[in-house]
């Protein structure tokens, strides 16, 4: 139960994403396997994930996915008060959608292991076509239950309840224009922390400061409205743009813009480029150093809820084979490299040589390496 693995999430979702239903149409049947690889802040991250997609009759369609992440970690926050390690994490979901007329409905279970992490989540959704099939609105609920242990403790044990509400709205404009509006509620409520981070504070020691283990409030309600368009250009070429806006009753306020083209090569070859930028505002009850022990209620030194900013550059390409193979309808290979900038405004970096409370501000790149293939049949 990392921070580090939540890195990939953006990543996770960019591969189901590509699987997603589409209203009013069943997925089609296919096989996808992918590997990923997250290198950067001192964490290592791979692993693979297989997906498969199967129809019943003219109405259902099934879904199985497996997915595994194997973890080495040294980074920053593992060096000042921990020691490397190494963990594995597997998920594994079944999904089934049935289609009626213009109604989609669908059901998702997924479970999620590691050594001190136990998840499972429980997700409904629906969507409806409308206004001659221009129109999709989409609504989904989902329900997670988690269960925190600590390795170096076996009495140790919390958990945390996790409720998300989602509600989506595409539209087709002209034949070149669609654009995709999202509202997302997320619900957090338990243990909320990681059980082996630490704050810092000020102790009048010779080294300085002192640690003391993290507090969260037993709460957290996050919003989230995101607008996104697809513009088709001549040629099979492409611009996508979006805009997302996050906010959370731990005061975070963050923005994340989006801008990407692709581009066709002959017939076979699709070349993509993309943009991301994010910047973020620091959590209400973060800091990077307290004036000392027990300085407020609610206490917090995780990167994650700083003030931060972070660029991405995304390079890909896909290659698609097999059209005129009898045993598929066809193939894809895919691979996708994104080089990540994390710069970090009042988050420091303890292994450098500085005065307390005068230390540099901590940054890192990292690069996320994702190749799939994909069969239809």
């Amino acid at each position: 139960m990392i921070s580090t693995i939540r890195l990939l999430t953006p990543v996770l979702l960019l591969f189901t994403t590509l699987f997603e239903l589409q209203a009013a149409v069943l997925p089609e049947e296919r096989a996808d396997l992918l590997y990923h690889s997250y290198d950067g802040g001192g964490a290592e991250i791979s692993g693979p994930s297989l997906l498969v997609r199967k129809n019943v009759g003219d109405s259902v369609s099934v879904g199985l996915n497996h997915y595994v992440d194997s973890v080495t970690s040294a980074s920053i926050d593992v060096l000042v008060s921990a020691s490397e390690y190494t963990e594995e994490r597997k998920e594994n979901t079944i999904s089934l959608d049935y289609l009626r007329h213009k109604t989609t409905m669908s059901v998702g279970y997924t479970t999620s292991v590691e050594s001190d992490f136990d998840a499972t989540t429980l997700s409904l959704g629906i969507s409806q076509d409308m206004f001659g099939d221009l129109t999709t609105v989409s609504m989904s609920f989902a329900l997670g239950d988690n269960i925190i242990t600590r390795n170096d403790d076996e009495d140790f044990e919390e958990d945390a309840k996790v409720r998300s509400y989602r509600f989506g709205v595409s539209q087709i404009f002209t034949k070149n224009l669609i654009t995709a509006f999202t509202l997302e509620t997320i619900t957090d409520e338990g243990y909320l922390n990681n059980p082996y981070r630490s704050v810092r504070y000020r102790d009048g020691s010779p080294v300085g400061y002192s640690f003391q283990q993290e507090v969260y409030p037993k709460t957290r309600t996050s919003n989230a409205v995101a607008v996104r368009a697809n513009y088709f250009l001549p040629q099979r070429a492409a611009i996508h743009a979006g805009v997302r806006v996050f906010e959370d009753s731990w005061d975070i306020d963050a923005k994340t813009y989006e801008l990407g083209y692709s581009f066709p090569y002959q017939e076979s070859w699709i070349f993509e480029a993309s943009f991301r930028y994010h910047d973020q505002d620091k959590a209400s009850f973060y800091s990077d150093l307290y004036p000392y022990v027990d300085a407020q209620d609610h206490l917090a030194r995780d990167k994650e809820l700083s003030s931060f900013t972070s660029s991405t550059l995304g390079i890909g390409a896909s290659y698609e084979f097999g059209r005129s193979w009898s045993a598929i309808d066809r193939g894809s290979l895919n691979i996708y490299v994104d080089m990540i900038s994390f710069d970090y405004d009042d988050f420091t970096d303890l292994t450098a040589s500085a005065t307390v409370g005068n230390e540099p501000a901590y940054s890192f790149d990292a690069t996320v390496t994702r190749f799939f293939a994909s069969i239809w049949f």
